[in-house]
């Protein structure tokens, strides 16, 4: 009967009765590894304790490293979609974005991850990045859509920001809240505000890999 009843549960939210959970990569920077957090508090095991409480089974894997670039992303991005992976979020550019890298070499980066996924018959969820005002507008203009245009071009899942989850407010210094010291980085309830928002894409990222 139990087994009936847990199989009735994964045909309800979307997966069929499966022994094999779906393997999510989380390839990523230090938003993604974790920075500057206590054990199981950053966003890998955040979102894996989400996922879990969905009633799904997905397993996250946490592919990040922190001060990483798209270059880096793209550099081993081969040897993260190990036969084991089904789906994979990105998020990549934030370091990028700080240096100031040529917008035209991110999309590039970001172009060599998607093919690797896609010629791995990999899902993707590509999370934005918007770049500030003060490198100009066209700069700005150019990374913000590098992320759009991609995410059209290759045909994957996206969200706007990986921040999309913070509440909207006039006020800039309100998020501090919910930052580190650095001002950069979350802190784990800035962690539980991100995975509020990312859930339900990284949830659809799960059953269209399935």
């Amino acid at each position: 009967m139990r087994k009936v009843l847990i199989a009735g549960l994964f045909v309800l939210c979307g997966f069929p009765a499966t022994a094999e959970p779906v393997v999510i990569a989380a390839l990523g920077d230090s938003l993604t590894q974790g920075y500057g957090l206590p054990q199981g508090q950053g966003f890998v095991p955040q979102m894996q304790e989400w996922l879990d409480k969905q009633g799904v089974d997905v397993e996250l894997v946490n592919a990040g490293v922190s001060g990483d670039t798209t270059a880096g992303g793209a550099a081993r991005v081969a040897w993260t979609l190990t036969p084991e992976v089904d789906a994979m979020i990105v998020t990549l550019g934030g370091n990028d974005m700080l240096r100031g890298i040529d917008p035209a070499a991110v999309r590039q980066n970001l172009t060599t991850i998607l093919t690797a996924a896609r010629d791995a018959d990999v899902q993707v969820l590509l999370v934005g990045m918007q770049a500030p005002g003060n490198y100009g507008p066209e700069y700005k203009a150019e990374f913000d859509n590098a992320y759009i245009e991609l995410a059209d071009e290759f045909g994957v899942l996206r969200a706007e920001s990986f921040f999309q989850g913070f509440p909207v407010n006039d006020d800039p210094s309100a998020v501090q809240q919910w930052m580190q010291a650095d001002g950069i980085h979350p802190n784990p309830e800035g962690v539980n505000l991100i995975v509020e928002g990312l859930g339900p894409q990284v949830l659809e990222l799960a059953k269209a890999a399935n």
